[in-house]
């Protein structure tokens, strides 16, 4: 169930992405966006900001530490598989060492003792994956529930679901329904502190969402050192010369 439900809403977000050609930068479908912006803020202040503020105020620092490191190390996976299809083959070999060494020394993941021993964490997917072998970014679009993307992230979110151990080292759904709402309440959970000290700052929060994940997602593509676009949608209009 749950994976027709993740496929579905990938499905319908990739039919809006795609209904027509993308533009390079230009926020196409911001109308879409707005709305399902709003839709995603509704429900989460409804629901998972809440259960994220009783998640952090219950749970003692160590066991959120100790879940977080879980979820890292499930991830990893993820990391590895996408080292190898971008042939970064230093950094597979020290995540496939994280992996074997936050396994064994780190009790299933547990505890994070790579980091510890000189092997950092790294982030690739699918959707860097996709632009590294040049597929451009599309549409930017806001998913039900799982925020903002892009054509070409969505596509990469179907690869990141299918690798991560979360869905297929389980037969069962009632634990792979758990393990993925954990993971979403943690993470929300982490963003409490970084959103009281933003709150004060945006002027349109959608807009300042938008860009900063385009502007995360191309450095991630870029290992840091994108092209400059040639449209920045955010950028004031020069003024018309008379």
């Amino acid at each position: 169930m749950f994976r027709r439900c993740f496929l579905m809403t990938a499905a319908i977000a990739l039919l809006v992405g795609c209904a027509s050609t993308p533009g390079d930068d230009a926020d196409t479908l911001e109308s879409y966006n707005r709305a399902m912006f709003a839709f995603n803020d509704a429900v989460d202040k409804a629901f998972f900001k809440p259960v994220a503020k009783v998640y952090r105020r219950v749970l003692p620092e160590p066991v959120k530490t100790s879940i977080g490191n879980f979820f890292s190390y499930l991830n990893d996976v993820v990391v590895l598989v996408n080292d190898l299809l971008q042939f970064k083959l230093h950094l597979a070999a020290m995540d496939s060492s994280r992996i074997v060494f936050n396994t064994t020394f780190g009790v299933a993941g547990l505890f994070d003792v790579a980091t510890r021993m000189e092997l950092p964490k790294h982030n690739e997917d699918f959707g860097q994956t996709l632009g590294y072998w040049g597929f451009g970014e599309g549409y930017y679009l806001v998913l039900p529930l799982l925020g903002p993307s892009t054509v070409r992230d969505t596509f990469g979110l179907v690869g990141n679901f299918f690798t991560n151990p979360v869905t297929w080292a389980t037969d069962s759904e009632a634990v792979e329904w758990s393990l993925w709402g954990l993971d979403l309440i943690n993470r929300r959970s982490s963003l409490l502190r970084i959103e009281r000290a933003l709150a004060d700052e945006q002027i349109d929060p959608y807009s300042f969402q938008r860009s900063a994940y385009l502007q995360m997602r191309r450095n991630l593509v870029y290992d840091g050192n994108p092209p400059k676009p040639d449209f920045d949608f955010d950028a004031a209009p020069e003024p018309t010369k008379p």
